[in-house]
């Protein structure tokens, strides 16, 4: 059975079948239980408006699949109903050497 047919909160959204994460449609507070492809995860950190989380595991190098194209490749095993960003995802569109300065 895919992620798609199995229950997941509806603060998730999946943008395409075939997906293997889904984005928060607001923000969701760390410890917070939420329902992910029919098993019941709690956040482990907060979870930001338009962020990703994983609705199945991700092995290593596995592509990270968003709007039904693949975004990157997962730089460590990701677990189910996991934070999936640039810690542990490398972007198929910018260069793993582009380095971010935090505002002053």
């Amino acid at each position: 059975m895919a992620s798609s047919d199995l229950a997941t909160d509806p603060r998730l959204l999946m943008l395409a079948p075939g997906d293997n994460i889904a984005v928060a449609r607001l923000e969701i507070p760390a410890g917070t239980e939420l329902q992910v492809a029919g098993a019941t995860v709690r956040l482990q950190r907060a979870l930001g408006f338009g962020h990703k989380i994983a609705l199945r595991n991700i092995a290593v190098g596995e592509r990270i699949v968003k709007y039904g194209a693949p975004i990157g490749r997962a730089t460590a095993d990701i677990a189910l109903g996991e934070y999936v960003h640039n810690h542990n995802v490398a972007s198929d569109y910018m260069p793993n050497t582009v380095a971010v300065e935090a505002a002053p």
